[in-house]
């Protein structure tokens, strides 16, 4: 269920709100333990998808490094590889 929380931090260009929403929403699933709300919990899932975006978004804002910027492509690249090896038959 947590498959789409990513590392967000250190990386060119920064996460975008959209990376970091997905975060939030997947984070927000997992500890609801559902994927959709009922409607009558909603407004409140959709409220603490908000509060972890903007707790989200405040730690990267104040997060700092000297390691270079990671380069998306290339962790992407690294994450295929992990993942086809995890999953050859």
């Amino acid at each position: 269920m947590c498959r789409s929380i990513h590392q967000l931090h250190n990386f060119e260009p920064p996460a975008t709100e959209d990376e970091i929403h997905a975060a939030a929403l997947q984070y927000v699933r997992k500890i609801a333990g559902s994927t959709r709300p009922s409607q009558a919990n909603q407004e409140v899932f959709d409220k603490a998808v908000a509060a972890v975006m903007a707790a989200t978004a405040e730690l990267l804002a104040g997060l700092v490094t000297t390691a270079p910027p990671k380069d998306r492509e290339v962790e992407a690249a690294k994450a295929r590889a992990r993942a086809e090896k995890r999953y050859a038959s």
